[in-house]
């Protein structure tokens, strides 16, 4: 279950210096490929200085940066894009993952960021993205 901000206190105790830490954001720059995009990280943050403490869901904001340097550097299709794609297809993630060969729960993993899709699979959502059509000749070959 996901830890929202109203679960979490206001203050903490560095377990580090000792010195009080109060719940906030600050900007924190993510790189990728030499690419940055700067988002505000949740955290416990001391006074002065920018060293925190992240528990919970505070750093899922640097990991959804990532995955969209990702997406517009490499092409792999943040989870985002890929529930918009099947969407758009108007497919369930069983279906989807069947009509790919990727797996029945495929399609879970991709949405939640836990795995991303191979080369083929990242090609293949982009073409059926630009050509949604084609979904129709996938089906055809599964019948």
């Amino acid at each position: 279950m996901a830890t929202t901000k109203k679960d979490l206190p206001d203050m903490m105790v560095s377990p580090e210096t000792g010195e009080m830490l109060h719940r906030g954001v600050r900007p924190f720059v993510v790189t990728y490929k030499g690419k940055s995009l700067t988002v505000e990280l949740p955290g416990y943050y001391p006074e002065n200085g920018d060293d925190g403490v992240h528990v919970g869901d505070d750093m899922s904001v640097t990991d959804a940066a990532l995955r969209t340097l990702k997406e517009e550097i490499e092409g792999v299709p943040s989870p985002a894009t890929i529930r918009r794609v099947r969407e758009k297809l108007k497919l369930s993630q069983r279906e989807a993952g069947g009509l790919l060969r990727v797996g029945e729960n495929a399609f879970d993993k991709y949405e939640r960021g836990l795995v991303e899709p191979s080369g083929p699979t990242s090609q293949l959502l982009r073409l059926l993205d630009h050509h949604p059509e084609l979904i129709e000749e996938l089906r055809g070959n599964a019948a």
